[in-house]
């Protein structure tokens, strides 16, 4: 494979309550060698507050990051182009998101809007109190203001974690015809009709899944095949293996398993979910048990076997990030400043230390893209 490898850190660098300091700057870059697994330090961009979640454009070389500050009605969703010559992060513009607390962004598939989630603590009442809001990206990489947001209303059983809805992940299904927002405070992945043409969102019929009562959904990711998909539940550690109905948006539990291992009753919640890109083995991140679980995933019914559990050497895997040729983990352990890489198995799935690891100050997310 030609080209060469970035990794883009976002890191904490305004403190919250929830969170155990903020040691960060801004966003890193790295360079990422994709042979021996050693990622290069080459800059780290200041002048963004808590880009706690970053989007990096397939196409172009463009970085957006999620500001997620406690106390602020709105977060702010940042726009920056990549040098790959000289590593450096330019900046162009920001917008506010339409609601607090903002957890995560993606792409249509066309590349020509953003989504983001706000997660939102505080008053439910509070305004705008938007759940996602659609962004269009203009010609020059920079944001324009939401074309289109909507809000969920609901509460779940956990009083503590779930007293409001809390969208934690969106991401727009394989043909770009829906977007699902997965809301950790309401057990749902909820179901959007997407105009690709307008970036208008409309429910969806049925408009959305339910989880089990407390699961917590967080992250979920597609399948190649465009007919299955898993989500992670961060309340009660478990993984839903999901079957997708693409002409109608619909999805249906196929199989849900612990992402912890039995007999470990220590606190621990998951947080990031990503895939081999050849859809053989899915990971878990699972931050307490400070590990990744891995499963291999059956290509014909899309169930998961486990195939075990790996350390990530360091406390709280947030993010982490797998290689574009699926041969390395980065995973970030926010509360160990660091930032370490994993050998993949491509046999079985299973994890090996390589002994490569990058320090970066309370790392919250991680990417990784090939140009």
């Amino acid at each position: 494979m030609v080209g060469r490898v970035f990794a883009f850190v976002g890191s904490l660098n305004r403190d919250a309550p929830y969170f155990q300091g903020a040691r960060g700057k801004g966003i890193a870059v790295l360079e990422f060698d994709p042979e021996s697994g050693r990622a290069t330090p080459l800059s780290e961009r200041d002048g963004v507050d808590n880009p706690t979640y970053l989007a990096v454009h397939p196409a172009r070389r463009l970085i957006y990051a999620t500001s997620e500050v406690f106390g602020w009605n709105e977060g702010t969703v940042s726009a920056y182009r990549f040098d790959e010559q000289t590593g450096q992060l330019t900046y162009l513009n920001k917008q506010p998101t339409l609601g607090s607390i903002a957890a995560h962004c993606s792409f249509d598939r066309t590349g020509r809007f953003l989504f983001v989630a706000n997660y939102a603590i505080g008053d439910p009442a509070e305004l705008p109190g938007q759940s996602v809001a659609v962004l269009p990206i203009r010609e020059d990489g920079s944001l324009g203001a939401p074309v289109c947001s909507r809000a969920h209303r609901g509460t779940g059983p956990n009083s503590v974690r779930q007293e409001r809805p809390h969208a934690h992940c969106v991401l727009a299904s394989p043909d770009n015809r829906f977007v699902v927002v997965s809301d950790l405070g309401i057990d749902k992945l909820v179901v959007y009709r997407f105009d690709a043409g307008t970036g208008q969102l409309a429910p969806a019929e049925p408009p959305h899944l339910d989880l089990a009562p407390g699961a917590g959904p967080r992250h979920f990711v597609f399948h190649p095949s465009g007919r299955l998909a898993y989500c992670v539940n961060e309340l009660d550690s478990t993984i839903a293996a999901l079957g997708f109905e693409a002409a109608t948006g619909r999805f249906v539990i196929l199989q849900t398993v612990p992402s912890l291992p039995a007999g470990f009753h220590e606190e621990s919640h998951c947080a990031d979910l990503q895939m081999t890109p050849d859809g053989r083995f899915l990971y878990a991140s699972n931050r307490g048990h400070d590990s990744l679980t891995i499963h291999a995933i059956d290509a014909a019914n899309g169930s998961l076997a486990l195939v075990g559990h790996q350390s990530t050497l360091g406390k709280t895997p947030r993010s982490f990030a797998i290689d574009p040729a699926g041969r390395f983990v980065l995973a970030a352990n926010q509360n160990s400043d660091s930032v370490v890489i994993l050998r993949i198995d491509p046999a079985t799935g299973r994890l090996s230390e390589t002994g490569e690891r990058a320090a970066v100050g309370t790392p919250m997310c991680v990417k990784l893209m090939r140009w």
